[in-house]
């Protein structure tokens, strides 16, 4: 189920948003009755919209099935915007020699209210392939990022967790606010975080924060593989390397107080 929408601000704006954030976890095209269900929005209300989206060219209906998908629009707009953003003309060089150096796909993502947003990926050819995308919302609860955004970020972020109910994404997704407040606490003091098999069965993350000209967190560098590539306990070299390359790009950011 999607965030509620807040009556305060422009509710068309917002339901268009949330058909085009919804869509865009799924790899497929989706059927109007399992966007509405998903959404919990009337059928007709989300029906009007998607045929808005169609008129301007971000979705597109399947003639054969009615089903309906994103286009690559939303891709070059999001793509034109990170080219020329200074975090991620900074951190892609970090990344690609991340990848390279420990053979892993490497990601960058940055805080929203409700989550961790992939902005940038590098990827690496490897018999488990990541299937995360840029644009993706990584829950704070249940990835690695989002931990250190809890840990590091505004305290405005613990809202996602603490007022709504805590998804389980796999079995072994933690769903307790104790265990996640150690966990973040744990986050906190290492300076990086991992998340063994809890958005994706066999994958594993390692994370390490970034912090910008106020020496606030920014952002997050992350290598993601195999949970017998990365393992819980991760191997040193690559918590090193991860670190190396966070404080590098928090550096070049204008961070003058990066965590011990």
């Amino acid at each position: 189920m999607s965030a509620p929408l807040d009556k305060s601000q422009n509710q068309s704006t917002q339901v268009a948003f949330l058909i085009i954030e919804e869509m865009s976890k799924v790899s497929e095209s989706m059927r109007l009755t399992d966007l509405a269900r998903r959404l919990d929005i009337p059928k007709a209300r989300v029906y009007r919209f998607l045929q808005t989206l169609v008129q301007l060219g971000y979705v597109v209906q399947d003639d054969t099935d009615d089903r309906y998908r994103l286009t690559l629009k939303l891709f070059h707009l999001g793509q034109a915007v990170a080219d020329g953003t200074q975090l991620t003309s900074v951190a892609r060089p970090l990344m690609v020699r991340l990848r390279d150096a420990l053979e892993q796909t490497t990601t960058l993502s940055i805080p929203e209210a409700h989550g961790m947003r992939v902005v940038d990926i590098v990827r690496v050819d490897s018999p488990v392939q990541i299937i995360t995308k840029p644009g993706a919302l990584l829950d704070f609860h249940a990835s690695a990022q989002g931990k250190l955004a809890l840990a590091f970020g505004r305290p405005q972020y613990w809202e996602a967790v603490t007022g709504e109910q805590m998804t389980r994404l796999t079995a072994s997704t933690n769903t307790d606010e104790a265990v996640l407040r150690d966990q973040v606490s744990q986050a906190r003091q290492r300076g990086w975080a991992v998340a063994p098999e809890e958005t994706l069965p066999g994958v594993n993350a390692l994370s390490a924060p970034i912090f910008d000209v106020a020496n606030s967190f920014a952002a997050t560098i992350t290598i993601a593989g195999s949970v017998q590539d990365i393992r819980p306990e991760p191997d040193p070299a690559q918590v090193r390397e991860v670190c190396d390359a966070a404080r590098e790009i928090s550096t070049s950011l204008g961070c003058t107080e990066y965590p011990e």
